[in-house]
């Protein structure tokens, strides 16, 4: 058992962050920050680095604080019911932090910059969530929706649901996107389908399909 006040100053998580900034700190230091105080047998450092042991190789870095609920963050030897409370709360804090804010004078110039504004979003999410995001001609984005919520394996949804707002808003351009809860953005049969169908019917109505993006775990595929 190693104490805090036996680890030298400049090494302990709180001294550390004033020192070098948050930056410098282990994904085990910081959640220990968190933490806070340890019990007889570990210090808050020694069960954070626990907890990350144990559940970083099932989840990527430090998600688990999204995915875990606060009965199994519990089962965590050292993490009570008030601790658990707080690590759920950081890992929703961090989660809207990431949400893309749904304002005008967003101008999206590739593919990549509608990626890095849902990435951290919907790779997260345990059920398939398709978006629509409506852009004006010069590409700013005038609106974003969510049409359809499924399960693990499918989003059920139509061409109708899609379109009647873009329809409604006299939106020419349309960019949509859905995440794969397993993580692999290669999309399926039905998903090509469903992107051409949305596409020609679009066409028919003057509204550009400019992309339909499938977010994964860290990684996306464009089916256009």
């Amino acid at each position: 058992m190693s104490k805090i006040e036996n680890i030298p100053i400049q090494e302990r998580p709180y001294e550390k962050m004033l020192m070098y900034g948050e930056q410098a700190l282990s994904n085990s230091e910081l959640l220990s920050i968190i933490i806070k105080t340890g019990t007889k047998q570990k210090s808050a450092l020694e069960i954070a680095q626990k907890l990350i042991k144990e559940k970083s190789n099932k989840y990527s870095n430090l998600r688990f604080l999204q995915e875990l609920s606060i009965e199994e963050l519990k089962q965590i030897e050292g993490i009570g019911k008030v601790k658990a409370i707080e690590l759920k709360a950081v890992g929703e804090i961090a989660k809207r932090i990431t949400k893309p804010l749904n304002k005008t004078q967003i101008k999206i110039e590739n593919e990549k910059d509608i990626v890095d504004m849902f990435m951290n979003e919907l790779q997260n999410e345990k059920n398939e969530i398709l978006k629509i995001v409506m852009l004006n001609n010069k590409n700013i984005i005038q609106k974003i929706s969510t049409i359809a919520v499924g399960n693990e394996n499918n989003i059920n949804t139509n061409i109708k649901a899609i379109l009647s707002e873009p329809i409604k808003k006299q939106t020419p351009k349309i960019i949509l996107l859905h995440n794969h809860p397993s993580g692999n953005p290669t999309p399926s049969k039905i998903d090509i389908v469903f992107t051409e169908k949305v596409k020609k019917s679009a066409n028919l109505l003057d509204i550009e399909l400019l992309a339909h993006i499938i977010i994964g775990d860290g990684t996306y595929t464009n089916i256009i």
